[in-house]
């Protein structure tokens, strides 16, 4: 599983966690819609993208990018994407980009050329496993759980789910879901009954989500086993896929 697949799924249900990272109120998630957007010119998408809703006009438009491995070329990619956006649809607002890295090793440094947009405010870099009070937070203990090593992560875990069940009822059942996900992608070399047992989750519900992921994990072992001379049928038997599932997963990774 891609790290950065889980920022996008926490903030897409937790919206209010990116207000956080930039300590702001986390109510500004109210005055926004977290979206993806295709940018014609460059046939692709911005996966990160917060746009503020019509009655609040002078909220800027956030430009968000999660990055969990070197890249000398994300400021270059990211800003020109943001200006692209820009031209493509015009809005008649401000805006900010904003970069999430796990840490700050991973950061090869804002370009010269974007050293003024930095410092215009407009360029805001945080680095995850830098984050000191979550306490209060149980968007921010989600990020510090993905961070964490595993051998810190079960710990974290085991209080993040003691949180969650501290929430009033309204809330809980879907929070305890939002962080089952993210156990689910942490611990992705776990069963299901094994992070039970791990987690005390006695009542997990096999969700659409968890079935999804366990397709997906299905999926990613495809190229492996061609590679080691098993033919479509045999790995469809193996991993308990349709046939024709496993040559669309062929196919799509050729074309990568």
């Amino acid at each position: 599983m891609k790290t950065d697949t889980i920022f996008y799924t926490l903030l897409q249900n937790m919206p209010s966690v990116l207000f956080e990272l930039l300590e702001q109120s986390p109510t500004l998630a109210l005055h926004y819609e977290f979206s993806s957007v295709e940018i014609k010119e460059l046939a692709r998408r911005i996966d990160g993208l917060f746009l503020p809703k019509p009655e609040y006009p002078q909220d800027p438009i956030y430009f968000l990018e999660v990055q969990f491995q070197s890249d000398d070329n994300l400021y270059w990619r990211l800003i020109t994407e943001t200006f692209l956006y820009l031209n493509q649809y015009k809005p008649q607002r401000t805006w900010q980009a904003v970069v999430l890295w796990a840490n700050r090793d991973l950061d090869p440094g804002i370009p010269l050329a974007y050293q003024s947009l930095l410092t215009a405010g407009l360029i805001h870099v945080i680095y995850l496993d830098e984050i000191v009070d979550t306490s209060s937070s149980i968007g921010l203990e989600i990020i510090k759980l993905v961070v964490a090593p595993e051998e810190e992560a079960i710990q974290q875990a085991k209080s993040l789910i003691n949180l969650v069940n501290k929430a009033d009822a309204a809330k809980g059942r879907n929070l305890l879901e939002l962080v089952e996900r993210m156990l689910v992608y942490k611990f992705s070399s776990y069963s299901r009954q094994e992070l039970e047992a791990m987690f005390g989750l006695t009542e997990w519900q096999q969700t659409r989500f968890y079935q999804e992921v366990k397709e997906e994990t299905k999926l990613e072992t495809i190229p492996r086993l061609l590679n080691e001379g098993l033919t479509v049928e045999q790995i469809a038997r193996i991993l308990e896929l349709d046939i024709e599932a496993v040559k669309q997963a062929i196919t799509k990774q050729n074309n990568k």
